[in-house]
């Protein structure tokens, strides 16, 4: 038996979560169930997508993560697929495209009539299969079609990286999709300075408490992605800086 995370945009003040954890009970009563969270905001692809990033590789390989956000689709179609040793079921609304780069190993487009409640009725029956040990093509036909949606890339060049905020966390820190590997090739030991606002800071440290209280900072997440902070203050309210806002990496001539 696997194991299944569920990540959502249910919130928490309603019955959406449990009936879907009902609908798995059901299927398959001793299955676990681990919540990732069900703060998503509604129908954000881009938040669910970073979240899901961030954490799923943590889990054993061959885990089932259920997503159900945006889960009606932009087409009324429902996809399982695998990759990077782990299996995914959510809607064709382009995540799985922004999660797997476009690359899944195996997919099927689940089998399913349209419902009001596809997370309940069509996405936890398959991921219960999946845990339970059932196989891909069991839910579907093969397909190697999926919603297109791109990921931000970086602009890479000599003496600059310019890249952007891809989330904004529950602190206000400044998630960006600069990576720890891009400033280390683009560097080649040499010094840099990071422009975001009106704001330039010439290091990257190990954790946001290194700085004064209100100081702005910069440090390398968890995930090697670069991060701005302000120590004990909200950087995305105090910079002005939001999702897709620029920030910019300069090293010398």
């Amino acid at each position: 038996m696997g194991l299944i995370t569920f990540l959502s945009d249910f919130g928490y003040r309603d019955h959406y979560v449990a009936a879907v954890k009902a609908r798995i009970m059901q299927l398959a009563p001793a299955q676990p169930v681990l919540d990732i969270s069900h703060g998503i905001e509604p129908f954000n692809i881009a938040h669910a997508v970073h979240v899901l990033d961030a954490v799923f590789r943590d889990f054993p390989a061959g885990t089932v993560h259920l997503v159900g956000v945006n889960d009606h689709g932009t087409k009324g179609s429902w996809h399982a697929l695998q990759f990077a040793g782990h299996y995914f079921v959510a809607a064709n609304n382009g995540l799985l495209t922004l999660l797997t780069d476009g690359q899944p190993e195996e997919m099927v487009q689940l089998v399913a009539e349209p419902t009001p409640s596809p997370t309940r009725d069509v996405l936890a029956p398959a991921a219960a299969h999946l845990a339970q040990g059932g196989l891909l093509e069991d839910l579907g036909q093969p397909t190697t079609e999926l919603y297109q949606l791109l990921n931000r890339q970086l602009r890479l060049q000599d003496n600059r990286i310019t890249g952007h905020v891809i989330h904004v966390d529950h602190y206000g820190n400044l998630v960006t999709n600069i990576s720890r590997t891009a400033v280390e090739v683009i560097a080649r030991g040499r010094p840099f300075t990071i422009q975001f606002a009106r704001e330039t800071v010439r290091d990257i440290v190990a954790h946001f408490s290194i700085s004064d209280p209100g100081d702005a900072v910069c440090i390398f997440n968890s995930q090697d992605r670069l991060c701005i902070g302000v120590n004990q203050g909200n950087a995305s309210e105090l910079l002005g800086l939001h999702f897709d806002s620029q920030v910019d990496i300069r090293f010398p001539s």
